[in-house]
């Protein structure tokens, strides 16, 4: 699995004030961990600045060419099919620091089984009379293989130029260090990632043109502006109804169908996405937690210190280092305000956001204390897991769930031993974060526990924390 380690800021690497990155609108990439960030194509010609207004227009005029191109296809694979299918056949372009590549900076390109279906199903949009270059934002909607990033991949690949512009007038305001660069087929001076062993640049992107979504991969906000304008909701009701429930793969083809089935319900389609408001991801609140973790692990150990000792390289001995780091993480939330960064605007951020927080503390502290043990985490689209290790022999499976999880009873039951399992130890600890909606749930697996126990099997601890918001005596 993927895991962080080690993570490093674009600004303190290069001693640049958060200050000015902020006046500058940039996104402070993480060098060696994907911010889950995507370019959104449709904010483009909202952006304050000039590159990326321009980025649009060069954006338009790419897809205008691949439009000419299938409508004069006469059938498929054809030489004007394959012109189109060789343009679409997108390489992943490595420096923005965005997406799901986890703990680390390198993504999914689109390969050409997936370039073949965009082709196909942009041909037949077009068929139908369709000529508007947005038509390829709708295609996460119709098609199941094309996700957010490969969205964003697509934009990145085709706007590049205009990144570049844009990045060669940053970092002339930066005044930082940069190297010769070919970046598809461009020659460029920017700035070298450190964190990458072979020779990779640094390309910053402007927050005003990032989503958490995409606008056509956030179904609630699609259905949103469907629902809002009366006149569009009738249409929506009449030619493309599937759009309210196509969550699933199979209500997905059932919208596929019904969009492709005449021009107006595409354009319908097309029409609804062009309602949703064109709003950047709200970098200041941070709902889903995307970038906090980052402050806490840069401050938590300095404001509140906590002294470690590892005895020695024992399985017991690290067990009871990893159980005074859970301790303090516990004594931060319910008493140093820490609790305040699982929640935004009243609404809990998400599992995977408090398991972040979870690693700031843990990596903080091990790095504070010098000690020859690394938590890692899986931050990619799967579960995640915590390990403590120290050599082959010493490992310490952690897991943070929160109370409202349905399936809280069956991690304890079920996964946690498939990990421990995997990694060859009888020690995990299971952390439940109690944000609420906690029922029986905590009080069945405390049996299970005891069960285990009593039978003599492998069990692992259980430790509750209450996440609820409560008066701070400090900030963080």
């Amino acid at each position: 699995m993927a895991k962080i380690k080690n993570p490093l800021q674009f600004s303190r690497y290069f001693g640049i004030p958060d200050s000015m990155m902020m006046n500058l609108g940039i996104l402070d990439p993480t060098l060696n961990v994907d911010a889950r960030l995507f370019i959104d194509p449709l904010l483009l010609r909202h952006s304050q600045h000039e590159e990326m207004r321009q980025a649009e227009n060069t954006y338009k005029s790419f897809f205008s060419e691949i439009i000419k191109l299938l409508k004069a296809s006469i059938k498929e694979k054809d030489i004007a099919w394959r012109t189109a299918y060789k343009k679409l056949l997108f390489r992943e372009i490595k420096g923005t620091c965005l997406g799901y590549g986890a703990a680390s900076i390198h993504g999914s390109a689109f390969g050409p089984k997936l370039t073949e279906q965009i082709t196909a199903t942009a041909k037949e949009i077009i068929d139908l009379g369709i000529m508007d270059p947005d038509l390829f934002v709708v295609l996460p909607l119709l098609e199941d293989n094309i996700g957010p990033d490969l969205i964003s991949d697509m934009t990145t690949n085709i706007i590049v130029e205009d990144l570049i512009k844009y990045n060669e007038k940053i970092i002339k305001a930066l005044k930082i260090p940069t190297e010769k660069f070919v970046v598809k087929g461009i020659t460029a001076e920017l700035p070298r990632n450190p964190k990458e062993l072979k020779k990779t640049p640094i390309i910053l992107v402007p927050k005003d043109i990032l989503r958490e979504l995409p606008v056509a991969n956030d179904w609630d906000q699609v259905c949103q502006s469907a629902a809002e304008n009366a006149e569009l909701r009738d249409k929506v009701n009449r030619l493309i109804g599937e759009i309210w429930k196509a969550k699933t793969r199979k209500d997905k083809e059932k919208l596929r169908v019904s969009a492709l089935a005449s021009a107006e319900a595409f354009t319908t389609l097309l029409n609804v996405i062009h309602g949703i408001d064109p709003d950047t991801y709200d970098f200041e609140n941070d709902p889903e937690g995307i970038l906090v973790w980052r402050r806490i692990h840069e401050t938590i150990a300095k404001t509140y210190p906590l002294t470690l000792q590892l005895k020695s390289l024992t399985i017991d001995d690290v067990y009871k280092v990893v159980q005074e780091i859970i301790k303090q993480f516990a004594h931060l939330i319910e008493n140093r305000g820490l609790s305040k960064e699982l929640w935004s605007k009243g609404k809990r951020r998400d599992e995977k956001s408090v398991q972040r927080i979870f690693f700031a503390v843990a990596d903080s502290y091990c790095k504070a204390n010098n000690l020859d043990i690394s938590p890692e985490v899986d931050t990619g689209t799967g579960e995640i897991d915590f390990k403590f290790s120290v050599g082959y022999e010493c490992r310490i499976i952690v897991e943070v769930k929160l109370s409202d999880n349905s399936k809280l009873i069956r991690g304890y039951e079920k996964q946690l031993e498939a990990y421990k399992n995997a990694e060859k130890t009888t020690k995990g600890i299971y952390i439940i974060m109690d944000i609420g909606k906690m029922g029986k749930k905590g009080e069945k697996i405390l049996k299970l526990k005891s069960q285990r126990q009593a039978q003599g099997f492998s069990f692992s601890d259980v430790i509750f924390i209450d996440g609820t918001i409560k008066p701070s005596a400090s900030k963080l």
